[in-house]
Formats: structure tokens, C-alpha cells, sequence
């Protein structure tokens, strides 16, 4: 029975790793690598230097794989996942053809391999005889509190999170993720909110404030880093002030 072990790697600091995910990555005799396209080609380098830093089995080698690309212009949403989500399976599945019998395998996913992140579900729809074992990472939520040296919680009061897609009305402190909409614009403009793009890395970019003063700021600054770096990783937290 092979093992495929799911490691949370952080969110771009190699020194994010916990001693788990360390143990984990020198377990696998096969470590695999996304190729997200030039564009993200940071995002492989990260993990290279990750497998370069850490891990000391000998035995141990990496194999790239190009990622399936979803399609965005399905109007159907759902459906355009779904089938995204069957094109990965299908390459996973022809990875695992790596992996030596009774051997482990590692998927090094970025941040933590339960929020936001879709390669459990993925391997959920490979045979079942396989083992999986998951490893949690720093989320960019933690790294994004942790830059503005803020709670993520207040005292008592809960803390919801969603994507730019399902964003409605604030009623909680709300952390949004994955918003190519910059929903935040249409939000309440007395909100105060807490940005971050990069969080981790060296490149990290934080903004704070009041909504209505900070927005177009945050607007034009993505839009600039989007530009130099080719991809952009957001998260910020809105919340009514006190």
C-alpha cells in the first residue's frame, strides 16, 4: 500500500515548515512539484529550495508535473471545478506510477492542506487502497495577523471566513481569500481592514486602515504587484470599528 503524504509548507517563508512536515518530506521517496506555468514559476522555486533545504534522504527524488488548467470562462462554476478537480485526479493518479510499492509519495502544498485548498478532495477521488496522511501548515491567515500584529478574533466574538465570491454584508470580522473580484470595494467603506499580498515571503505588502480611505490604494497596489511578479496571493481581514 503506497502512502501519499499531504504537507502544509507555509505560505512562502521556508521557515514555515513545522518539525512535522519536515519528518514527512523525508519519509517520501517521491516528492512531486506543480508547474503552475511561467507566470508562478516563484511558487516552484519555493518548493525546490524547501526539498533543497530540508530534506536529507538520499533516497528521495522529485518529479515536476505540469497543472491542469481550470476553465475559467465556464459559466458554470461548479461544474468548471469539477471537471478541473478530474483532470488533477487523473494526473496524480498517473504521478503515483512514480512511487514504489509500499513506498510514500508527498504533495507539498502551499499554506495548509485544509483551508482553501483542494488536494485532499483530489486524492479522495483516487482508489481507495492508498493511505493518506495530512500535515497541517501556517495559513495566510495566521501570517496575515501575525504582520499586522493583530488577534485574528476579538475578545468573545466570532470570525467567519469566505471567499471575494460569496462576500455579502459584514456582520463579523470576515477574512476573505481568493478574491480576483476585489469584492472589499463594495463593502461598507467604514470597515476597517487588514491586507496582505505575499505574506511570508520577502515580497510581503501589507496596507491597513479605514475601507473607504485604504481601498483604492490597495487597488492600485495589487494591480502594480500583479503586473511585476505575474501572479498574486491576497488575504485580508474586514472588521467594523470599535
Amino acid at each position: 500500500m503506497k502512502t501519499i503524504l499531504i504537507v502544509g509548507i507555509g505560505t512562502g517563508n521556508p521557515e514555515h515548515l513545522t518539525v512535522q512536515a519536515i519528518n514527512a518530506l523525508n519519509r517520501a521517496d517521491v516528492l512531486f512539484i506543480p508547474d503552475k506555468g511561467a507566470g508562478k514559476a516563484d511558487l516552484a522555486d519555493l518548493r525546490r529550495e524547501i526539498v533543497a533545504r530540508y530534506v536529507t534522504n538520499p533516497n528521495s527524488r522529485t518529479v515536476e508535473y505540469t497543472m491542469p488548467k481550470r476553465d475559467a470562462a465556464n459559466p458554470d462554476y461548479g461544474a468548471g471545478v469539477d471537471d478541473w478537480h478530474a483532470a488533477l485526479a487523473a494526473r496524480f493518479g498517473a504521478l503515483l506510477e512514480n512511487v514504489p510499492g509500499n513506498g510514500a509519495c508527498a504533495f507539498l502544498v502551499w499554506g495548509d492542506p485544509g483551508l482553501y485548498d483542494s488536494t485532499i478532495r483530489i486524492v479522495e477521488r483516487l482508489r481507495s487502497e492508498h493511505e493518506v496522511e495530512i500535515v497541517p501548515g501556517i495559513t495566510s491567515i495566521q501570517a496575515l495577523t501575525a504582520a499586522h500584529r493583530i488577534a485574528l478574533n476579538r475578545i468573545g466574538e466570532p470570525v467567519h471566513i469566505t471567499t471575494g465570491r460569496q462576500l455579502g454584508p459584514v456582520v463579523d470580522d470576515t477574512v476573505v481569500m481568493l478574491d480576483g473580484q476585489t469584492a472589499f470595494l463594495n463593502a461598507d467603506p467604514d470597515l476597517d481592514i487588514f491586507w496582505g499580498a505575499y505574506l511570508g515571503t520577502p515580497d510581503e505588502i501589507t496596507i491597513a486602515g479605514r475601507l473607504g480611505a485604504v481601498r483604492e490604494q490597495i487597488v492600485a497596489t495589487r494591480k502594480a504587484a500583479r503586473e511585476r511578479h505575474g501572479w498574486i496571493m491576497d488575504t485580508y481581514l474586514l472588521r467594523k470599528r470599535e
